[in-house]
């Protein structure tokens, strides 16, 4: 079933989280302004489902595109452009992230239950339908607090600094711990708990995945205000934003039914790493309408400014370099989608190769983003004066007579592009948005390493092999030739043929 942004609001007043923000105790997540812009992002994507031009893209039959799972590189697709299409409202519509979990959880525990016999596909199975029945919002508890980086879970001097079960009854598992970073999760429905690396013997109890309401008990929520709520200057993020939580667990009880892995530390990592792969691919749109945003606002702020990008070179190939970087790692998504490979459990997952290269990409790059942006634009972002000037008798005349730009463009119409770019490249609010797009999904660190991983370098060597004619060693002993893959060229390469429809997409 799908539900309006209005239900939706609705919906969370069905909950009683306990949540804290800025030292204050929320009562009611809906109605409290901080989280304002958090909710009104959430409830787009529920509204965009439901608008006759956008539910191609928003819907996967009669399930909301944000928490569907792929089936196939069309959906992947879709996919992509659903997600850039609701950043470009919202910079992060954040509900997307439990379609990918859902993906991710699947494929594990179809191989889990292949190979120890376990009914944890069915638990998710049945939950899953769950979600999609009544449109859940679910946040993904994944990153644990780690405390030491040198230490695995199970040697921390803190056993709370990752979320652990501390026992199991005959009716479920108990859990105690931290969850960081964890996206939107005052105004969820639930939230989804992974593991968050792959764990040891000796980090069983670490290695878990269940879904929690929001407001189980035991259940506390840390969390920082969504965006910039209140604050005039605050253009875009005052109305759309994204909190981000840390989520205590104490002596948090679930039931067998919501819990899809509980100690088969053997399959940790098919967990995290499944999910990594979908979330990346994702984050690549999410990211991409971000860009869309900095792409627009800079070029109204250069007409504002009144400069003729035709006619100015250097500001055009500013434009034309941040175009490249945006379009750049959102055709890595592309390729991930059209090079997927449909697993066992029939999800559709995305290339890892591709995925990994599109999100390390515009990891890296976001810093030339908002540098390019600022370039193109001008000091006046920042050098502008508060918006109570704006309203002052005895400074507004004036600043607007000396502050203006065009004489076509009016003054206020030049300080609102102005605000809006200092608002996503200049303030906390764009300051957070660096950090997010470094590290959400996982370091840079951790996307080279499954690029190492799943590059098939052997396959290239084998080529200069052939065309220096020494010939090929078979067999996979010797490392730097041990990954191959199909030829993505040939007739038996790495996916069927796409069918001759062309994806289904909105304009940009």
């Amino acid at each position: 079933m799908l539900i309006s942004g209005r239900d939706y609001r609705d919906s969370l007043r069905r909950y009683c989280p306990r949540v804290y923000v800025n030292g204050d105790q929320i009562q009611s997540v809906v109605d409290e302004p901080r989280l304002a812009p958090g909710v009104n992002a959430i409830a787009l994507t529920y509204d965009y489902a439901l608008r006759e031009e956008s539910a191609p893209l928003m819907r996967a039959g009669d399930v909301n595109r944000m928490i569907a799972v792929p089936r196939s590189s069309q959906d992947l697709l879709n996919k992509l452009e659903a997600i850039r299409l609701v950043c470009q409202q919202t910079g992060c519509a954040q509900r997307y992230l439990v379609g990918d979990a859902f993906a991710g959880i699947r494929s594990a525990t179809q191989q889990m239950d292949a190979e120890c016999g376990t009914d944890y596909g069915a638990r998710l199975g049945a939950y899953v339908e769950q979600a999609w029945a009544e449109d859940l919002a679910i946040g993904i508890a994944m990153t644990d607090g780690k405390g030491d980086r040198s230490e695995r879970p199970h040697a921390q001097d803190n056993p709370d600094a990752y979320v652990r079960m501390v026992s199991r009854r005959t009716d479920g598992i108990v859990l105690r711990g931290v969850k960081a970073i964890v996206t939107g999760a005052p105004y969820m429905h639930e939230l989804l708990v992974l593991p968050c690396r792959n764990m040891t013997e000796a980090d069983r109890d670490c290695a878990v995945c269940c879904a929690v309401p929001i407001d189980a008990p035991g259940l506390t929520i840390v969390s920082r205000p969504a965006g910039r709520p209140g604050e005039p200057a605050a253009l875009f993020s005052g109305r759309y934003g994204q909190s981000t939580s840390v989520v205590v667990f104490e002596d948090v009880f679930v039931p067998w039914e919501r819990v899809f892995l509980a100690g088969e530390w053997q399959h940790s990592a098919a967990f995290t790493y499944n999910y990594a792969t979908h979330h990346r691919h994702s984050c690549i749109a999410a990211r991409a309408g971000f860009g869309d945003l900095l792409i627009g606002a800079g070029a109204l702020m250069t007409e504002a400014n009144g400069i003729d990008l035709d006619r100015a070179g250097n500001l055009q190939e500013c434009m034309v370099e941040l175009i490249k970087i945006v379009e750049g790692f959102f055709a890595c998504g592309v390729a991930a989608s059209a090079y997927c490979e449909v697993d066992s459990a029939g999800v559709a997952v995305p290339d890892p190769v591709f995925a990994n290269v599109g999100k390390l990409l515009l990891a890296t790059q976001i810093y030339d983003m908002h540098r390019l942006a600022h370039h193109v634009s001008g000091g006046l972002i920042v050098a502008l004066p508060g918006p109570d000037e704006d309203h002052n008798p005895a400074t507004q005349a004036k600043l607007s007579e000396l502050l203006a730009g065009r004489a076509d463009i009016p003054y206020d119409r030049r300080i609102e592009v102005a605000r809006f770019i200092e608002d996503l490249t200049a303030s906390n609010q764009g300051g957070w948005y660096s950090v997010i797009s470094l590290h959400g999904g996982g370091s840079p660190e951790a996307m080279k390493m499954e690029i190492w991983r799943k590059y098939p370098l052997g396959n290239k060597v084998e080529l200069v092999e052939r065309l220096l004619e020494r010939g090929v060693v078979s067999g996979g002993s010797r490392p730097i030739t041990r990954n191959r893959q199909p030829g993505r060229c040939c007739a038996e390469g790495c996916m069927a043929p796409l069918p001759e429809a062309a994806p289904l997409t909105l304009k940009k």
